[in-house]
């Protein structure tokens, strides 16, 4: 599937390509009076061999607007460097193609060029110019000698594209005749929003990076939760997906496990004010003898690392699975032991209760039926919506809920 820019036409497109081309203020100004916050992320993992001169043009949406773009690009996961030699921002049209006079070439401590070495990341210089919120941004980049384990972001629900040779600059649709799944080695981009303004972090599973949710239309929870945000006087405006399929909070496997990227995925980001934890349900069903108290002790480890950073964080219940392979009746009892624990100790500022919302009443071990995506554990659009619109926007900034009472 294919979604116009800002879904509003060519005259909303040119609109806002306009707008993007505008100055920033000036240095000084923007230094005292702004700070960068993440608009957009995606974890990082291990992503098969990388392929030599290849072109990446990378669809996100970002979720706060400002100015200033910068993107992170990163070789976690490589065994040697990995060199970009051009690496282009642009606002998309409409498929692979760019809005005119929008796309434009960023760079790395000045210069065009930048090896990221094995393990880093590398962030780009700030790109003068506004990025309004809930914005098609393509990122486009070349690697001409990539080779050994790529780094990239395995399942995105959204369509991007490749082409051999370089086309990193050329706005036209017409080279990138290869459609992708995945994001190849950008993980985070962030702009300079107005004074005062934060971000919420998204770390989980596959049902924060968004399985069962439809493809190309942004309707993961956190996607829904972003609009939500934009729509409400508050100072957090941005979020970040650091979802996982197959995630775990306690062992490495699909992804590093959250207690092992939580500095790279999560706290590494600016601007960040609150983290949401919605992780367990993998360690869980997986039957490895993980116990209740193996999973409070991880979230109390997490929620304790985030406020040592001075971070709030915001815990979430597991939700129902009954229907899933692997559901019985002992790991239900770990997840009601679990959500327990969530509900009322005061390790987290607040609680978002996903279980409740999700459940059936019928069954309360199942999702409800209108909210299932069909396999009895990730829920589908309309589940998506029902989670962000379940959370209390006034608790996910905990300095904010002290001042007001």
């Amino acid at each position: 599937m294919t979604r116009r820019f800002a879904r509003a036409g060519g005259l909303a497109a040119a609109a806002l390509a306009a707008a993007a081309l505008q100055p920033s203020p000036a240095p000084a100004q923007a230094a005292t009076q702004r700070h960068d916050v993440v608009t957009w992320a995606a974890s990082a993992d291990r992503m098969g061999e990388a392929a030599a001169d290849r072109s990446y043009r990378l669809i996100v949406r970002t979720s706060v607007g400002g100015t200033d773009l910068r993107i992170r690009l990163s070789n976690a996961f490589g065994n040697r460097p990995v060199t970009f030699d051009s690496v282009y921002a642009g606002l998309r049209e409409e498929g692979a193609a760019l809005v005119r006079g929008s796309n434009r070439r960023l760079t790395f401590d000045g210069t065009r060029s930048v090896t990221v070495p094995a393990g880093e990341t590398a962030l780009s210089d700030p790109l003068p110019g506004k990025l309004p919120a809930g914005s098609d941004l393509v990122i486009s980049i070349h690697t001409p000698d990539a080779a050994g384990p790529a780094t990239g972001h395995g399942m995105a629900m959204q369509t991007s594209y490749a082409a051999r040779g370089d086309h990193t600059a050329e706005a036209s649709a017409e080279p990138w005749t290869d459609t992708i799944g995945s994001w190849f080695y950008l993980d985070a981009v962030s702009v300079r929003p107005r004074t005062g303004t934060e971000a919420v972090v998204a770390l989980g599973d596959s049902i924060t990076d968004g399985w069962q949710s439809t493809t190309d239309l942004d309707r993961r929870w956190p996607d829904y939760l972003a609009r939500r945000l934009r729509k409400t006087d508050t100072p957090l405006k941005g979020v970040a997906n650091e979802g996982i399929s197959g995630n775990k909070v306690l062992a490495d496997g699909a992804g590093q496990s959250a207690l092992n990227r939580l500095d790279r995925d999560v706290l590494s980001h600016p601007g960040v004010r609150t983290v949401f934890l919605f992780e367990g349900i993998n360690d869980i069903k997986a039957h490895t003898g993980v116990t209740a108290q193996d999973l409070v002790a991880a979230y109390r480890r997490i929620a304790d690392r985030a406020h040592k950073a001075g971070k709030c964080i915001v815990g979430a219940t597991v939700t129902p699975f009954k229907g899933w392979s692997e559901w019985d009746p002992a790991a239900e009892a770990v997840r009601q032991e679990v959500n327990t624990f969530i509900r009322t100790r005061g390790d987290f500022d607040a609680v978002a209760d996903f279980d409740r919302i999700l459940r059936s009443p019928y069954d309360p071990e199942r999702i409800l039926p209108v909210f299932d995506g069909g396999d009895h554990l990730h829920p589908n659009d309309k589940g998506m919506q029902a989670m962000a619109d379940a959370v209390d926007l006034d608790r996910l900034d905990c300095n904010r809920t002290l001042r007001t009472g």
